[in-house]
């Protein structure tokens, strides 16, 4: 098969003209503004739902659909095996002293902040979505198949080869294969972390040679040069979320976004210290603090426990303490409206193609 004629029939699968992907980005990103205009503008855009209470991605689905009537994605995290039971304590100790800074009352002990699994899938099922596409793992057989049955495209997201070839024969529709420079969490799920940190460029070509499915290159990706590669190394459409993070519709705070303007090649480290997952973001105060800490609670407690001072933080406008994911390239990122920028990528990736 062609590059031209992969792109094509993961384009028709879409339903969308062009498959250029606005990543699914949680926590607040990804507005129904800024997935909307990059549905309209022809690619595909996408909701990050993970943190999403089911009654929250209805009404999120019900304002996208106001917006657009082009194909748009959810984005769901597979739930991790319930952490075991730890002593939260010195974590929180080491909360306080930023709370107190901030003026923030005492750290409190954390529970899991995610929404049942089964109700959000609920929600999703009633969405209007054209894709459902996930991450940290494999979800229930019974999830993928009666979204299936609603005519949903499948998605989930592999690392290593090894779990592009789990979610072949788990029935998804394409694959994402997200490098190690993407921004925000790691999708891994079927190795440790530190052993499935392969880059786009090398990930890309093994997993289209090993899978008889379509794959979409994650990681890196900002501009036309970027798209390019990708479709020369195998990739039938690629997925692109720091790019999108500095357009106007984007739901994050003006200091991330500042800071995002700001970034160099080498500002980004990857760090468990907000969610207690392995994520790449902007180096700052905080992961440089806990860099190295034993004391970081299992993912999802730790992302509970920081969540008041991440929010304090956005508040006030000091990136000190919070999370600010990003892949990278992020120094490439250009501020532009999404569906400029959309257009602007369409446009790039087709010179020479």
């Amino acid at each position: 098969m062609t590059r031209s004629t992969a792109w094509s029939r993961l384009a028709a699968l879409l339903g969308v003209e062009h498959p250029i992907i606005q990543a699914p980005m949680a926590g607040g990103a990804t507005t129904p503004e800024l997935v909307a205009a990059a549905s309209n503008a022809g690619g595909l855009g996408s909701t990050g739902a993970a943190y999403l209470k089911p009654e929250d991605i209805v009404k999120h689905s019900r304002r996208v659909r106001e917006l657009t009537d082009r194909p748009f994605a959810i984005n769901l995290f597979v739930p991790p095996p319930p952490p075991a039971e730890v002593a939260p304590d010195r974590m929180l100790a080491v909360l306080a002293g930023y709370h107190a800074q901030l003026g923030l009352a005492p750290p409190q002990p954390p529970s899991s902040p995610m929404p049942s699994f089964e109700e959000q899938v609920d929600a999703v099922a009633e969405s209007g979505a054209r894709v459902f596409s996930f991450i940290f793992g494999v979800p229930p057989a019974g999830v993928l198949a009666r979204l299936k049955a609603k005519g949903m495209v499948l998605a989930g997201t592999a690392t290593t080869v090894r779990e592009a070839k789990l979610l072949e024969a788990a029935g998804v529709d394409f694959i994402v294969a997200q490098g190690s420079e993407a921004g925000g969490h790691r999708g891994t799920f079927a190795a440790p972390v530190e052993k499935s940190l392969v880059g786009t460029l090398a990930l890309v070509p093994q997993v289209a040679d090993a899978v008889g499915l379509p794959v979409v290159a994650s990681g890196g990706l900002m501009d036309g040069r970027g798209i390019r590669a990708a479709r020369v190394l195998g990739a039938a459409g690629v997925q692109l979320g720091t790019a999108f993070l500095t357009c106007p519709e984007s739901g994050i705070a003006p200091v991330y976004k500042a800071a995002l303007r700001e970034a160099k090649d080498d500002s980004t480290v990857l760090t468990r210290a907000f969610s207690g997952r392995p994520a790449r973001g902007l180096a700052n105060d905080f992961t440089e603090a806990l860099r190295d800490s034993p004391d970081i609670l299992p993912f999802p407690l730790q992302h509970a426990a920081t969540t008041p001072l991440r929010g304090a933080s956005a508040a006030r406008g000091d990136s000190r303490f919070m999370a600010l994911w990003a892949g990278q390239a992020a120094a490439l990122s250009r501020g532009l409206p999404a569906a400029e920028l959309m257009r602007a990528l369409i446009e790039e990736s087709e010179r020479g193609a």
